[in-house]
């Protein structure tokens, strides 16, 4: 915990300090919680809540104005969320945050959200894609019309991969248009529309204006009802490239999200061009791991998933501490999973009598890697281990119930016979994994 100087500091002061102190941190959220004491404020790293220090009642309203004013709310007001935004430049720091405020039983709950779109410029080979998937990604964002859905749960990245796409097609001979709420990040020759619901500049009305402007690529922000899912997919098919993001976990639930919105099948299995799913999952700290035997859920695992047999993976360790992790982690990796459609799943998207389980075999029958495939193998690489992937990725529960276990709270046992060999893999192994363009070493030589 940090100790600040209410008594003696401006508040000002005191409230840049915390905004630098979680940014130099690479937090992307600042908590300011209401409790009984004051404020407790607590910063997100690397999708982990870590408490930071403890704002003192006499302090706890000053505090709350100050952040409100910053972020251009109207601070008179404390019964009704409000939203605000800030971009200043603090101790030599450019910052772009978005503002949050919720009243609560104790007092209002502000949270800031620290913007950091340093990713979307480093190409598309910045986001964690496996060579199979990253030339997927291309060849479905060279196709001059259809919809291309980015998914997955808040603070996953999406809009990072939506950037950095749009950065890769951002020329001089092509028209891009977006409409978002909020616009997150100013991209140079981009034509960028803020939604105010307030004076009813809603999704749809925009997306109505924005067809007769002559684009060829279109980013929706978020697809969040019916008639912005028909619309963008109507879009689509006029001959337009659409962009979108869309609160889902994998492939199979999005094209069901889709059909539960009221989208016609046979415009869907039209328009649906691709989609990308992914999730965040810790990165192992280079100096803060080990190598240790696989425990019999662990080995039951990959031997159902990936069809290799395991017998050891990458952890922390806990006996080594270094100034560059947390606990053993240091940033986050993405877990992808990229479905490009093909004919067969259009023509069971327009089948109203195919059963969910004949679509889920279609969908996941060729050539996609899973979002627990990638985990898996990123852990076998020594990016990420085990146990993120539990806590991040579904694994059936069949396994789960057969071992009665929680991986979680599971310590392996290792003794002093324990000799580290290298993971039993052979070519019919290999020739069964989806992605095999992932290349498994010893662990004690992955970096």
């Amino acid at each position: 915990m940090v100790e600040y100087d209410f008594k003696n500091d401006e508040i000002a002061n005191i409230c840049n300090s915390i905004i630098i102190y979680a940014a130099s941190r690479r937090a992307s959220d600042i908590h300011f919680d209401p409790c009984d004491k004051g404020l407790k404020v607590r910063l997100r790293i690397d999708g982990v809540l870590q408490d930071h220090t403890i704002v003192p009642l006499g302090y706890q309203k000053n505090l709350t104005t100050r952040l409100k004013l910053i972020s251009n709310m109207n601070i008179t007001e404390s019964r009704l969320p409000q939203d605000g935004a800030i971009k200043d430049t603090i101790n030599g720091i450019d910052l772009d945050m978005r503002v949050s405020s919720l009243n609560t039983n104790l007092g209002e709950k502000i949270v800031i959200r620290i913007l950091d779109y340093s990713k979307s410029t480093e190409g598309l080979e910045s986001l964690g894609f496996t060579p199979k998937n990253l030339e997927k990604i291309r060849r479905m964002i060279s196709v001059p019309n259809g919809i291309i859905l980015i998914t997955g749960a808040t603070g996953t990245g999406k809009s990072t991969t939506c950037y950095t796409i749009l950065q890769y097609l951002n020329n001089e001979d092509t028209n891009i248009i977006t409409v978002e709420d909020p616009i997150e990040m100013n991209i140079e020759g981009i034509n960028q529309v803020q939604v105010n619901s307030e004076i009813g500049l809603t999704f749809g009305r925009v997306l109505r204006s924005i067809l007769r402007q002559d684009p060829n690529i279109i980013l929706i922000g978020e697809i969040r009802d019916t008639e912005t899912a028909q619309i963008a997919v109507r879009a689509s098919i006029t001959g337009h490239l659409v962009f979108s993001t869309i609160h889902t976990n994998n492939s199979l639930s999005t094209i069901e999200r889709l059909l539960d919105m009221e989208v016609e099948r046979y415009l869907l299995s039209s328009a649906l061009t691709g989609i990308v799913s992914q999730k965040l999952a810790r990165r192992l700290c280079k100096n803060c791991r080990k190598t240790r035997p696989t425990t019999d859920y662990e080995k039951a695992v990959f031997k159902e998933i990936l069809n290799m047999d395991v017998k050891t993976i990458v952890d922390v360790d806990p006996t080594k501490h270094c100034e560059e992790c947390r606990n053993g982690y240091v940033g986050r990796i993405a877990i992808q999973e990229v479905l490009m459609i093909n004919d067969e799943i259009r023509e069971a998207i327009n089948n109203n009598n195919l059963p969910r389980e004949k679509l889920r075999e279609l969908v996941y029958r060729g050539d996609v890697t899973t979002l627990l495939q990638d985990g898996l193998n990123k852990v076998l690489e020594g990016i990420t281990t085990f146990e993120e992937i539990y806590k991040n990725v579904a694994i059936d529960t069949v396994l789960d119930e057969k071992y009665e276990m929680d991986i979680i709270n599971e310590q392996p046992i290792e003794t002093e016979e324990f000799i580290e060999q290298p993971n039993t893999i052979t070519q019919d192994n290999i020739n069964n994994i989806n992605n095999n363009d992932i290349e498994v070493v010893d662990d004690t030589e992955v970096i």
